[in-house]
């Protein structure tokens, strides 16, 4: 089974909620891949403490044009619809961070001026921690586009009971990437009125792909009850519920798991797993 964990917006305990999953589903036999799809800011590693076996470089291919063959048409400039590819006169310009890498200048390109070649855009990076398989990817920084990595980190996967994803914040297309393919996701909020307004987003989302998922509330004891009066307007099913626990808190400034930390909260996620694998 393949679990998302996403939310609408950075800070809600995404990352607390993945990595205590993946702990207790090791702990209890499963076969555990836990694959950090935040490739912008990936932090699971700090909780996990993974031993890296395996690092390797991530790329997409983006167009290199030959000056002698290049007649200025600009049907490539005029098919690529991010402008990463410009004709100027008696001058192509390329811009590599623009590049989709879809090949679509390549193939009207009536001289074959236009070849192919690879760049690096970030880093792939695969080990264990403990009985847990672990993945993640590392835009290289001033890259503006994690889609390509997320694929990698998705496609380096191994065979696994349960796979467990943990998406970026947000609902763009690096969130769309990482969850499109899952068996179930899991949005995580908070019980305040940017978690409210960002976890309508998030759901929005996956309705429109399709998706089952449920709602786990973080520091639910806070804030107000308009997170829950939402989930049961909607008839969205609410997970479970962690209460504003400061020893949690301090757990997560120390890099230690949850349920390590805090043995009283391994029945939450257990729990949590449970009630994900029965949806599906």
């Amino acid at each position: 089974m393949r679990i998302a964990i996403a939310s609408g917006k950075g800070g809600t305990g995404k990352t607390t909620v993945a990595t205590n999953i993946a702990y207790v589903a090791s702990r209890n036999g499963q076969s555990v891949a836990y694959l950090d799809c935040d490739v912008e800011e990936p932090n699971g590693h700090l909780f996990l403490k993974p031993e890296i076996s395996r690092r390797t470089s991530v790329g997409n291919l983006i167009p290199e044009v030959d000056e002698e063959k290049c007649t200025h048409c600009d049907q490539c400039g005029e098919i690529c619809q991010y402008s990463a590819i410009v004709c100027l006169g008696q001058k192509v310009l390329v811009y590599p961070e623009l590049c989709h890498a879809c090949g679509g200048c390549s193939l009207v390109c009536p001289t074959d001026a236009i070849t192919e070649v690879p760049r690096e855009i970030g880093v792939l990076e695969v080990g264990h921690a403990g009985r847990i398989h672990f993945v993640h990817g590392l835009l290289n920084i001033g890259e503006a586009m994690s889609p390509p990595v997320i694929r990698a980190v998705k496609a380096a996967a191994p065979e696994a009971d349960l796979v467990l994803v943990d998406a970026p914040p947000g609902t763009s297309c690096p969130v769309i990437e990482s969850v499109r393919d899952s068996d179930y996701v899991v949005l995580v909020t908070e019980p305040t009125p940017f978690g409210l307004n960002d976890l309508k987003l998030a759901v929005e989302m996956v309705r429109v792909l399709e998706l089952r998922f449920g709602v786990v509330i973080n520091r639910a004891d806070v804030g107000d009850d308009e997170v829950l009066r939402y989930c049961h307007q909607d008839g969205i099913k609410i997970l479970a519920e962690i209460r504003d626990d400061r020893g949690i808190a301090e757990a997560y400034s120390r890099g230690e798991m949850v349920c390590e930390a805090l043995p009283e909260y391994k029945p939450l996620f257990e729990g949590l797993l449970k009630e994900v694998t029965e949806e599906r």
